[in-house]
């Protein structure tokens, strides 16, 4: 058993695809994408980007920049570095480092983000609570708004497999109560 299945909290059929809720280390996760929602610049400074950057090495960072502004609504994927995954899809939840993230945006990212799965071919990705670290979202808000994208790219190939990645257990709650109703 993998890695992703010792922290598994809850897994349904969603969307046409496969929805698992994970409680563990995004920077953990074997997946050919995980996804970063820092903002438009690429800088890596905090939270979960920060995490990233720390376990996979400064390469990520270093492309995010040099590729950025990274437009709200938007996504890139990079190298993953020595990370599991094989790449980093930055979809940026707020402009600014350290800004307040909106749902607008956090949608805007998720659709970004799952746009670059169809167009990369990426079978499985993990995404963290978008928009709940730095960005201040409560849970509650940023799962529904998070499933309700998902379900809104059921039209999609890609990906066949997404792995929502808890740091704790109140986000892991929130992504079981949303995926249950």
């Amino acid at each position: 058993m993998n890695d992703a299945a010792r922290g598994l909290v809850d897994t349904r059929s969603r969307a046409g695809r496969r929805v698992e809720v994970i409680l563990g280390d995004l920077t953990q996760i074997a997946a050919d994408a995980i996804v970063c929602p820092a903002n438009s610049y690429g800088t890596m400074g905090g939270g979960v980007a920060a995490a990233i950057t720390r376990a996979g090495g400064n390469d990520i960072e270093t492309e995010a920049v040099r590729r950025s502004p990274i437009p709200l609504g938007s996504a890139i994927l990079t190298t993953a570095g020595t990370l599991r995954a094989e790449s980093v899809i930055h979809a940026p939840t707020m402009r600014n480092p350290v800004a307040e993230a909106t749902e607008v945006n956090v949608r805007r990212a998720m659709e970004a983000a799952l746009a670059q799965c169809d167009e990369h071919g990426v079978v499985t990705v993990a995404f963290p609570g978008m928009g709940t670290g730095t960005g201040g979202m409560p849970y509650a808000d940023a799962a529904a708004v998070m499933v309700a994208a998902i379900d809104g790219h059921a039209d999609r190939r890609f990906p066949a497999l997404i792995r929502l990645v808890a740091s704790n257990d109140e986000l892991a709650t929130a992504w079981v109560q949303v995926l249950s109703g």
